[in-house]
């Protein structure tokens, strides 16, 4: 779709934004200018171009920007790890599946950069994303234990849950301190660092 500059605007220029990841990327312009915290609400609209209640259809605060369509992404995380079978080991569908969740499109990278920043280096979010986190996190938990046959809230379901949480957001410090990095590769080396110390066990193996 061609720019749309007629109209009137929030900014010169600035066309109404009319979809999730053009409010994400007026947001996350203001968030860099202004900073998170001085940054409300009210201004994204304005700069957006639309009424305050619009906002709330796209997120439920000034919080949920940084996530995005998170609640989308969680259905097509677990979606990809039930697609595999079982003669794929647990380890190498985590692998393969997180990889493939964090892959994007060379255009949106810049903004993927923005909004990983967001998430990882304001305190002001870090309570909110705990949250997320959590969610996030219950998706995995969930998968493994339907492959080991045990409860979600079992030790090992939970230990690869936390374990590979961690692994990916140390994979995720890692790109944003270094330009040249590639998330996906970084991610891919993480994971399988993390998969050679759970295949390691000898009393129960992951499966």
């Amino acid at each position: 779709m061609p720019r749309d500059t007629s109209g009137p605007t929030g900014r010169p220029g600035r066309r109404r934004a009319t979809s999730r990841a053009e409010l994400e990327h007026v947001a996350f312009e203001l968030f860099a200018e202004q900073g998170f915290e001085r940054t409300t609400i009210d201004d994204i609209a304005r700069a957006a171009s639309i009424a305050r209640r619009t906002f709330f259809h796209y997120f439920a605060s000034k919080n949920d920007v940084p996530w995005g369509a998170f609640d989308e992404q969680l259905r097509w995380l677990r979606e990809e790890l039930d697609r595999y079978g079982p003669d794929v080991p647990l380890m190498e569908v985590i692998r393969r599946v997180l990889v493939d969740f964090n892959r994007v499109p060379p255009e949106e990278a810049p903004w993927h950069r923005r909004r990983m920043e967001l998430l990882l280096r304001v305190p002001a979010l870090q309570a909110h994303s705990t949250l997320r986190y959590q969610a996030w996190r219950q998706v995995i938990a969930e998968f493994v234990g339907r492959r080991l046959g045990e409860p979600v809230d079992a030790l090992a379901p939970q230990a690869i849950a936390y374990a590979v949480l961690g692994v990916a957001l140390a994979a995720y410090e890692q790109w944003l301190d270094r330009d040249d990095a590639e998330l996906v590769a970084l991610l891919d080396t993480a994971v399988r660092a993390l998969a050679s110390g759970f295949g390691a066990s000898t009393e129960d193996p992951v499966r």
